[in-house]
């Protein structure tokens, strides 16, 4: 497999990942809450690095700023899933204490702020939750752009 095969792959990994979360959130009816949306931005820039190595040539370059988006993404995953699990606290603004500061019109209200909060599982498999998945998967991404750039390396040094 070539290193802009394996960018390929890793690229679209994370696009497939980004279409499944917001199949979730559009199709499935799960609003994300904000650490989701965190979670989502590495993946845009990991889609845009794999877009600008088959456009302009694979370069170390690319296939290390798509490793450490993934990675980044799978971070947040494991720190998503940590507040779930209640291992360690999240954001105040979306755990907890996440609903301080609105009014009691606010949380009665049917056309009130929306909050999702971080804390809560809104959907799991195998008692894993989506950010668990997240964080597993782009561990997974993050290996293949790794392994894309230590085989680009190899063909730039057996020429």
């Amino acid at each position: 497999m070539t290193s802009r095969t394996l960018v390929i792959l890793a690229a679209s990994g994370s696009m497939a990942l980004l279409m499944g979360a917001w199949a979730f959130q559009y199709i499935g009816g799960l609003a994300p809450c904000q650490m989701c949306y965190w979670q989502r931005w590495p993946h845009m820039a990991a889609v845009a690095f794999g877009a600008a190595a088959v456009a302009f040539g694979t370069s170390r370059l690319w296939m290390a700023l798509g490793a450490l988006a993934a990675l980044a993404t799978a971070l947040i995953g494991v720190y998503h899933a940590g507040v779930e699990q209640k291992w360690w606290a999240g954001p105040q603004s979306c755990s907890g204490g996440g609903l301080s500061g609105l009014s009691g019109a606010d949380l009665l209200s049917l056309d009130g702020p929306g909050i999702v909060m971080c804390d809560q599982i809104a959907w799991q498999m195998l008692g894993i939750s989506m950010a668990g998945w997240n964080a597993l998967a782009s561990f997974g991404l993050a290996g293949l752009w790794v392994w894309a750039m230590l085989k680009h390396t190899k063909s730039l040094t057996s020429h």
